[in-house]
């Protein structure tokens, strides 16, 4: 069971559109219609990402960005923010949040499509040359 548990937790993190694709799945099984699926896919996934960017970047180039992306996530929650009250005066906080978080599944999901597709890319200029 434990086994069980630890490849269902690997198969989310290296391939967090498999976790994505389940939630909106769930989501319209439920009669959540496709807007709302959508935006709680992305929701839970972009959590996925946080660790699964990461991660990727250090598999393929063997160096550690967590902090990194934990204080840029930071720094555009600041710019968020400051860009909210400096057009509405009045800071609505849970629509500000769902924008941010909207903002860095956007960034995650596009960071991990490029390292994927230059993962790939570099294992086949690795078999290549070996070959």
């Amino acid at each position: 069971m434990k086994d069980l548990l630890h490849i269902v937790i690997s198969i989310i993190i290296f391939c967090p559109i498999v976790l994505f694709v389940i939630v909106y799945l769930v989501g319209r099984k439920v009669k959540i219609r496709g807007t709302h699926a959508f935006g709680a896919a992305s929701d839970v996934t972009t959590l996925c990402l946080f660790f699964s960017v990461p991660l990727a970047i250090g598999v393929l180039w063997r160096v550690n960005v967590g902090a990194l992306l934990v204080i840029l996530a930071i720094m555009m929650a600041m710019i968020f923010t400051y860009i909210d009250w400096r057009t509405k005066k009045e800071i609505e906080v849970k629509p500000l949040l769902k924008k941010i978080w909207r903002f860095l599944f956007l960034i995650l999901s596009t960071a991990y499509l490029v390292i994927c597709i230059v993962g790939v890319i570099q294992s086949i200029m690795e078999y290549l040359q070996v070959v």
